[in-house]
């Protein structure tokens, strides 16, 4: 009979530890990108992994909303600007987990890690539109006026409003709302969050360009799809980088395993997942680049210099132009 209570006693501490040993994360980026890495990193760790899937802006309301009464551990945004507004919420990182990735797309007071780069791009339907026929500069798209009906834009998507936001700081709000308001004139196709139904439509042919982040382009390229890249020239708001990145918040109860998990994603195993099944850019060296990819040292020598980190503050700013234009 004791032994039966020793016995019994072994195994609910050991089911204790095994339910213990989980983490929550918030997540921005899509479903079929993360899933296939929580899997490795659970079969990996041993730790289970809870993932609740929406938009950036929807998972920072909710955090918001729940404060710290949130079950949240990590946040892992779709965009940069996101984290930046974030960034009160999450905790320091220790140096270990952030010196790998540099000074140039990790925030000052490292309370996020980058973990994949992306490049605005304009993509293009190579059996109806020559290169030559694109602008150098995504400010000169308006202009073209045979395109008018042509062209899509997602306007709710995340990278999107991060760029509008790095346009004001680039070129003033003057600028931007007289860029809007020229594109609306070519009476552009909405796609709201969905670069991968406007990326259908290109090849469909319902439209013939469209400015999106360059790895939607080459997931149809690599099924055959008539799809070209178009890179603005260097400096151009048309050319901004942008990172995907994660933190932990300030309110984790379970950090030591969401650290486990930051690690992972940033380590080489993850980090060539986003490269070879992805088509982004990894954040760290030594991992292989699809050879359908601009290589990293050129693309990056043609986004315009931004801060980050301050993307978050341009955001408010970027939406509430989209909103007095009516585009939101």
């Amino acid at each position: 009979m004791k032994k039966g209570i020793v016995l019994l006693t072994v195994l609910s501490i050991g089911s204790s530890v095994a339910q213990s040993a989980s983490i929550n994360v918030y997540t921005g980026r899509g479903k079929g990108l993360v899933d296939p890495i929580v899997a490795q990193f659970e079969r990996a760790s041993g730790i289970k992994v809870n993932v609740r899937y929406a938009t950036d802006a929807a998972l920072y309301a909710a955090l918001q909303e729940e404060g710290t009464k949130s079950p949240a551990d990590i946040f892992w945004a779709n965009s940069s600007g996101t984290l930046g507004l974030m960034s009160a919420q999450l905790r320091p990182l220790p140096s270990s987990l952030v010196k790998p990735f540099g000074e140039v797309y990790t925030p000052a007071n490292n309370t996020w890690i980058p973990l994949s780069i992306r490049f605005r791009v304009l993509a293009f339907n190579t059996q109806k539109i020559k290169p030559e026929e694109l602008p150098k500069s995504v400010l000169e798209l308006p202009k073209i006026s045979s395109l008018k009906g042509r062209v899509g834009w997602t306007l709710g998507y995340a990278s999107f409003q991060d760029f509008i936001g790095a346009m004001i700081a680039l070129k003033g709000e003057a600028a931007t709302r007289e860029w809007l308001r020229g594109m609306k004139a070519l009476e552009p196709k909405d796609f709201g969050t969905s670069n991968t139904g406007m990326m259908e439509a290109v090849r469909s042919g319902q439209i013939d360009v469209a400015l999106t982040n360059h790895y939607y382009i080459q997931r149809f390229v690599k099924s055959g799809a008539p799809l070209g890249t178009h890179y603005f020239a260097a400096g151009d708001p048309g050319s901004l980088a942008l990172v995907t990145g994660a933190g932990i918040l300030k309110t984790s109860k379970n950090a030591a395993n969401a650290q486990k998990f930051l690690r992972y994603l940033a380590g080489k195993e993850a980090q060539q997942f986003f490269s070879s099944e992805l088509f982004e850019y990894p954040t760290i060296g030594k991992t292989l680049l699809s050879s359908s990819l601009l290589p990293f040292e050129q693309a990056s020598k043609l986004s315009p210099a931004i801060d980050q980190e301050k993307l978050g503050a341009r955001l408010g700013a970027a939406q509430k132009l989209l909103q007095e234009e009516g585009l939101l």
